[in-house]
């Protein structure tokens, strides 16, 4: 024969699976098992709590429980009750707490004639995260079979309370996330700002003892007015830090005047340099200021100095020495005020040894020397510095900010690497651009690292970089895009173009989008 217990539970099990069948919101599965919880019972009011993190006590739904329940003294009274259940884990039932000892004297009790409690932890994984709580105005109203119910109830409760929980830790993830990203947003908007705006060896990414080093040398030049050579391979930076040195001197409001004498053309090289007046020779209608008049009370920038034909290097000499030089075609003597950077990823001294350039002329431009590190010396630094250009918007095309995440397994291969970096930093940009490529991309792996560098071993000689030492990341970008579509199209011409998509890493859509850009066949 079946106990009042059992018939309950049945009952109970019978109106909770209706609800479960009918509910989605989890406010909305607690509101209904707590409404079935009073009927079942026969409870005049309750409260179904949710207990947060580090205790917090949140009244989730109510059923007949008013204000005057949850405030004052007998506010007071049901938290009490509250973290005895979470401290126990353990359910209090009350036959009538007017007169039990423990909750007589409370004044809140006798107002409101709280008689009979039930008070019952809901589980989540062995943690109580969920209190049931029911009152009665009737002496000894609930019974064990009540609290059979109760414990019963959990199973349910479980899932609303569990989903409550993940929604909750969700909108925190997300919004610290927000933060997060809402911060490295405004760190990477202030550095360009303060990029845009300023020269200044923050601009020199790099955080190795090299680069510390470096920059006490450049500090030190900044503050003299000697000229000063730069030394180093090719784009390790020569040029920015010629302004660095620039902006950090008495100079600093003055022009900073920047030549590249490997672009200086045979018949015209001493007229750029010194400038000309009309009638010098022919084609010259006009006077011509040179970049020395044009670098006047500012600096003067002589990127690769090597590359400056023999026959200017005594004009040169004379104007370190004496401070003084002719235009062409002038014969009055002028005077310069300025000062002079000049650069070379060549070894003068050994180009002075085979009679290639001036000794004279060396130890005039070699007065304070700097040598700035290739990267393979530096190699804590790539990470950085790959961090850098794919934070910036160009890296895009655009100038909104990707971010691109790099797992720490690919940061360790790109450290490891057998490669030697013979671009330097702009190679490091030039990575930064292929993996742009790709805005379906939102995670470099090993893998997607390790196709990067190999194309970058195979183009080694920096094809995508101007030949003035200058960059264009978005034509970077196009250019990698276009060589490694013609890769996959010569070395799998009889795959389809899905396959063909695959092995590009792109949607098929997008494929199809390149082959028109393109114009592949």
């Amino acid at each position: 024969m079946a106990t009042n217990h059992d018939k309950l539970g049945a009952l109970f099990l019978k109106a909770i699976s209706e609800v479960l069948r009918q509910a989605v919101e989890p406010d909305r599965v607690l509101a209904l098992i707590l409404d079935q919880a009073v009927t079942l019972t026969g409870a005049d009011r309750g409260a179904f709590i949710e207990v947060g993190q580090g205790g917090a006590f949140t009244y989730r739904v109510l059923h007949r429980f008013t204000r005057r329940h949850a405030a004052g003294a007998a506010g007071a009274y049901s938290r009490s009750l509250f973290v005895h259940v979470l401290e126990s884990g353990q359910g209090i039932l009350v036959p009538n707490a007017m007169e039990d000892e423990r909750f007589m004297e409370n004044e809140s009790i006798q107002n409101l004639r709280i008689v009979s409690i039930l008070c019952q932890p809901q589980f989540v994984e062995e943690k109580v995260c969920g209190i049931l709580y029911l009152e009665s105005n009737k002496t000894g109203h609930f019974t064990g079979e009540h609290q059979a119910l109760l414990e019963d109830l959990g199973h349910f409760s479980a899932q609303a309370l569990a989903a409550l929980k993940a929604g909750r830790d969700l909108i925190e993830e997300r919004n610290r996330l927000r933060a997060k990203e809402g911060q490295i947003r405004r760190e990477v908007e202030e550095s360009r700002t303060l990029l845009s705006g300023d020269w200044h060896f923050g601009r020199f990414i790099g955080r190795s003892e090299a680069v510390r080093r470096l920059e006490k040398s450049v500090t030190h030049a900044a503050r003299s007015d000697f000229p000063v050579l730069l030394t180093g391979e090719t784009g390790t930076g020569k040029n920015l830090l010629a302004r660095v040195i620039h902006h950090g001197g008495r100079q600093r409001d003055g022009k900073f005047v920047h030549l590249a004498c490997p672009s200086l053309e045979p018949g015209t090289v001493e007229s750029t340099l010194f400038g000309h007046r009309k009638g010098a020779f022919t084609g010259a209608d006009q006077d011509r200021i040179g970049k020395i008049q044009d670098a006047e009370g500012g600096t003067l920038f002589l990127d690769e100095i090597s590359s400056l034909p023999g026959s200017l290097q005594p004009k040169l000499l004379r104007l370190l020495e004496e401070k003084t030089y002719e235009p062409v075609g002038d014969h009055r003597e002028r005077c310069a005020d300025l000062r002079f950077i000049t650069s070379t990823n060549q070894d003068l001294d050994a180009l002075v040894q085979q009679g290639r350039f001036r000794q004279d002329l060396f130890h005039r431009l070699n007065f304070l020397a700097i040598r700035l590190p290739p990267l393979r010396e530096r190699r804590e630094d790539i990470p950085l510095l790959l961090r850098h250009f794919l934070d910036q918007g160009e890296a895009r095309g655009d100038h909104s900010l990707r971010w691109l995440e790099i797992t720490n397994e690919a940061v360790c291969y790109l450290m490891e690497a057998d490669y030697h970096w013979p671009g330097n930093v702009r190679q490091v940009q030039q990575l930064a651009a292929r993996l742009a490529v790709d805005e379906e991309v939102e995670q470099v792996c090993v893998n997607t690292m390790k196709r990067a560098l190999e194309d970058l071993t195979r183009q080694s000689g920096g094809v995508y970089w101007k030949a003035d030492g200058g960059t264009s990341l978005t034509g970077a970008i196009k250019e990698a895009e276009r060589e490694t579509m013609e890769r996959i199209l010569k070395e799998h011409p009889d795959l389809t173009r899905i396959r063909q998509a695959e092995l590009l890493g792109v949607s098929e859509s997008k494929f199809y989008k390149m082959l028109r850009k393109f114009d592949f066949s």
